[in-house]
């Protein structure tokens, strides 16, 4: 989009549920679609005397997350209350952390238009989730089954410039989640959800324009076009003298605009305090190095080796990386196959096609990927044609057998015994005799017509590179 005179300022706020059996403080479940209000306790449910006992696994995955964004972990945390009234929250206040976050001052990089970006992440912090209002008419019902699900809030600076930024940021910063398994990343569960910060300003100033919040969008896709609609609001607001107001608003996608919600409230509005119910959390350097140590290759770090050990262009290694199961996928064929470019592009093509088709997971796929390693390697070693791979490809999908039992089962093996291809190519010539005068006439492009017919003779099974160079050197008399 031009915004002509104008910049807009971006910042997101990720909340991840964290992937832990139990709540923040309780032992309820945290699984997603139980009945209405099954998974709650005197904790959940705010009763009189109840105590919060803190999730150690919460804790443990906060800490992994907070070393992926580069960030800084605190030795001391503190959990506060957020005070607010609202009915699904029974407490009457949120346990979240406010001014010692367990993480802080971190980065994320990702890439976007062939450069690498880069946005801060002003901090991380721990927090309960609420429950959920359903609106039905005239009444609303409170669901308390999430209330209490650990979050982890992922705070970024106010670095990005563009709708596609922040929407690649948010996907950069899910992928990471993925890759740590603490987090499903699910968006229309809920389990991901982003709230967009956005103003504007005329280029060329520092000073920072009036936020306004766009809350709980639920796909990266919305997140671009909420982003889109806010900033020219707002420019349109600004250029007819009409104030931003500082505010929550909501997205609506189907009318492709943002609505108001509520004004927005500053953190004095929250009362914070430290909860009396909770010391402060220390996170010891034994514990830390542990979960340091533990940490996997990230997805931005595989695909730069993806393009330095294999050779792969930068958009084929960040497409195999988007996914850790899709990127581990892709590393057994290549070494099963010794040709990565090669296994790059069946994943890319003939695999992901498939899969989107079936919207199956590379997880569930039925074809292994040592499967789809031998298929290249029969092709590289000339068991088969490439134009056969595609018949195998599609068997193995249907039926999860090993490409060497179908080639065999059905007779596909590529023929690649010289005599035995010149018999038959002496055979469509005799039969062809008009058409190869032609040829020898002028006619050059009645080659492929040639090698059609020899390879309809054959069944398919004549080696390619060999029908092309014994019709060369017969038509040449």
């Amino acid at each position: 989009m031009s915004y002509n005179n104008w910049e807009a300022v971006i910042g997101l706020e990720i909340h991840a549920q964290l992937l832990t059996e139990s709540k923040m403080f309780s032992p309820d479940s945290t699984a997603f679609g139980g009945s209405d209000n099954e998974n709650t306790d005197p904790v959940s449910l705010g009763l009189p005397g109840a105590l919060p006992v803190l999730n150690k696994r919460a804790v443990e995955f906060a800490v992994r997350t907070g070393l992926s964004l580069n960030c800084a972990i605190r030795e001391k945390s503190v959990f506060a209350r957020k005070n607010y009234f609202y009915p699904d929250l029974p407490k009457g206040y949120q346990i979240s952390q406010f001014d010692e976050p367990i993480c802080e001052k971190g980065y994320v990089e990702y890439f976007l238009d062939g450069e690498i970006r880069r946005v801060s992440i002003e901090r991380a912090h721990l927090e309960e989730d609420a429950g959920k209002s359903l609106h039905t008419g005239d009444f609303t019902l409170i669901n308390l089954n999430r209330a209490g699900v650990p979050l982890l809030e992922i705070v970024s600076g106010p670095d990005m410039r563009t709708p596609a930024e922040a929407a690649e940021y948010a996907r950069t910063v899910r992928r990471i989640l993925r890759y740590l398994e603490v987090c499903d990343g699910n968006l229309e569960e809920g389990s991901l959800r982003c709230d967009c910060n956005v103003s504007v300003r005329k280029k060329g100033e520092n000073k920072l324009g009036t936020k306004v919040e766009l809350k709980n969008i639920n796909s990266f896709r919305f997140v671009e076009k909420a982003i889109e609609y806010e900033i020219q609001r707002q420019i349109e607001c600004k250029e007819s003298g009409e104030p931003i107001v500082q505010e929550t608003r909501l997205y609506d996608s189907t009318k492709n605009r943002t609505f108001s919600m509520r004004s927005k409230e500053e953190a004095h509005d929250y009362r914070y305090f430290p909860d009396p119910d909770l010391l402060p959390l220390k996170v010891e350097a034994e514990f830390l190095q542990k979960v340091r140590s533990e940490l996997p290759e990230l997805p931005l770090t595989r695909a730069q080796r993806f393009q330095t050990a294999f050779g792969l262009p930068a958009y084929d290694s960040f497409v195999l990386t988007a996914e850790k199961d899709l990127a581990e996928y892709f590393e057994q064929v290549a070494e099963v196959s010794k040709n990565a470019k090669a296994a790059s592009n069946w994943v890319m093509t003939d695999l992901l096609r498939e899969l989107n088709e079936a919207k199956l997971d590379v997880a569930k796929s039925p074809i292994a990927a040592a499967q789809l390693g031998e298929l290249i390697a029969m092709i590289d070693s000339k068991e088969i044609s490439g134009k056969m791979a595609k018949d195998v490809f599609m068997e193995m999908w249907k039926t999860s057998k090993p490409p060497k039992e179908i080639v065999k089962t059905k007779g596909m093996a590529q023929i690649t015994d010289s005599s035995a291809i010149e018999k038959i190519v002496n055979d469509v010539l005799a039969q062809n005799g008009q058409a190869v005068a032609d040829y020898r006439g002028g006619k050059t492009k009645l080659f492929g017509f040639f090698v059609g017919q020899v390879m309809k003779a054959s069944k398919g099974q004549a080696n390619p590179e060999t029908v092309n160079q014994i019709l060369t050197d017969k038509l040449k008399g």
